[in-house]
């Protein structure tokens, strides 16, 4: 039986005091949720395994990382602690680790640059680095894509960055097989098409992507009940 792990994934707005977590769907028509580290100590109290936290603005507007939300949730939040959002070179990542992250996660920054996966698995260990991909439906077939069969017809999974606001070309299922040869020790998930929908997960592409690397793959985007967990 694959052992489970409830992740809570929380969207952070630190462009206001004390920052807020935000929620939207399909990345957009984003509305206020409630405060990090009270969100955060729920989730414990309710048995989350692990917890996200992805500053969604800080890569747009070159914020720096949520140094201060971690140390405070970290004063009464005793499980694993991922920190997204803003990472963009070692020094970020040292920061967000000397707060009290466990891990961090890099996404706009790693398709940019990708040795940065190498040097935050160097450093820190495969173990500390997350790559979240953030992607999205792209239907017909297109040459050197990885052409996945759906209900809805064929289609390959885009991966965008600055926080879904602008598409790279880059194949999801390319990038994470490059990820893993290249030290990353977890894949976040997101599908574009189902977040905050409460539809369900993208079947097709975490399977699309589990199915190419040997890290565990978070799907995230579309829950809405723990059946869709079970699926």
């Amino acid at each position: 039986m694959l052992a489970k792990r409830i992740i809570p994934c929380l969207d952070c707005d630190l462009g206001v005091a004390h920052g807020r977590v935000v929620k939207g769907v399909r990345f957009k028509q984003i509305r206020y949720a409630g405060i990090p580290w009270e969100l955060a100590e729920e989730y414990g109290r309710q048995g989350a395994d692990e917890l996200i936290f992805l500053d969604i603005t800080a890569s747009h507007e070159r914020r720096e990382t949520m140094a201060k939300v971690i140390e405070k949730t970290s004063e009464n939040v005793f499980m694993p602690l991922t920190v997204g959002g803003g990472i963009r070179e070692l020094a970020d990542a040292r920061t967000a680790f000397n707060s009290g992250a466990d891990k961090v996660s890099v996404n706009t920054a790693a398709l940019k640059n990708p040795d940065l996966i190498n040097d935050i698995a160097k450093y820190f260990g495969n173990q500390a680095c997350v790559l979240a991909i953030d992607a999205k439906r792209r239907y017909g077939r297109e040459h050197g894509r990885g052409i996945v069969d759906t209900p809805d017809g064929e289609c390959w999974f885009e991966c965008s960055f600055y926080g879904g606001r602008e598409f790279t070309g880059i194949d999801a299922v390319q990038w994470a097989i490059e990820a893993e040869e290249r030290g990353a020790g977890d894949i976040m998930l997101t599908s574009m098409d189902r977040d905050g929908t409460k539809d369900g997960f993208d079947i097709e592409l975490t399977k699309a992507i589990s199915d190419s690397v040997n890290i565990p793959v978070i799907a995230s985007g579309g829950c809405g009940n723990p059946e869709h967990i079970l699926e």
